[in-house]
């Protein structure tokens, strides 16, 4: 297990650096195009190679050495870190392999939900279709599961979204939990949906106690998406 979890967290560092230039360029406010220069002297974000991709993950311009981009190694530690924690509860097969797809996606979705308020097209369509891939290989594996469930659940969990009118992204995002969350059983689907509300409310309460935030204050809601659904869905599947 241990070897295993060394494993996961080298993929989910290598993922996590995969995925810097996206967040990097995605990170912009709604309408605004892609950003693909430093905003302090508009050099390229990424210098060509293996090393200018290495330079990237100290958060700064490689040009000016201002800051640009996620923080130093976030990304990095933190996709790895999430792949390590999956890892440990001895994910695997097609199901797993959903999982860690989710949590790839799920990382950089984050990451610029928090920065931005927004959930790309760019990685949550792929997510939602990933998953729905992986699903069906589940299915075709005999995995305990159900495929039906799952599409069942990925309607079920997206209309929730669309009726209490969420941001565009967090209903692109559902299918994705809501097919995960569906495969397992109708109990994982309440709860890791029930799961995402709850991160999301006593987030917001928190920030209120500090005076961080209001009433009125939008919250990035994507994260808790992630996390609610992974979580139930990684306890529903240990083994």
């Amino acid at each position: 297990m241990h070897v295993v979890t060394a494993v996961a967290l080298l993929a989910g560092l290598a993922a996590g650096a995969a995925a810097r230039p996206l967040i990097f360029a995605r990170a912009v406010p709604s309408g605004e195009p892609n950003r693909r220069t430093c905003p302090s002297c508009d050099a390229d974000y990424l210098s060509p190679g293996l090393r200018g991709r290495l330079r990237a993950t100290t958060g700064r311009c490689p040009s000016c050495k201002a800051k640009a981009g996620p923080a130093a190694w976030l990304p990095e530690l933190l996709t790895g870190a999430s792949f390590a924690a999956l890892a440990s509860t001895g994910a695997t097969g097609w199901i797993g392999a959903a999982q860690y797809w989710l949590l790839a996606c799920g990382a950089a979705l984050a990451l610029i939900d928090l920065a931005v308020h927004r959930l790309p097209d760019v990685l949550t369509l792929p997510a939602s279709a990933g998953t729905l891939l992986l699903v069906t290989g589940a299915e075709l594996a005999g995995e305990p599961g159900s495929i039906w469930r799952a599409l069942a659940g990925a309607t079920a969990v997206t209309t929730v979204y669309f009726v209490i009118r969420a941001g565009g992204g967090d209903i692109k995002l559902a299918p994705t939990v809501g097919a995960l969350l569906g495969w397992s059983s109708w109990s994982a689907l309440l709860w890791g949906t029930i799961a995402g509300f709850a991160l999301g409310a006593a987030s917001g309460l928190i920030l209120m106690l500090l005076g961080k935030a209001s009433r009125k204050t939008e919250l990035a809601f994507g994260p808790y998406m992630i996390l609610g659904a992974l979580a139930v869905s990684s306890l529903s599947t240990a083994t």
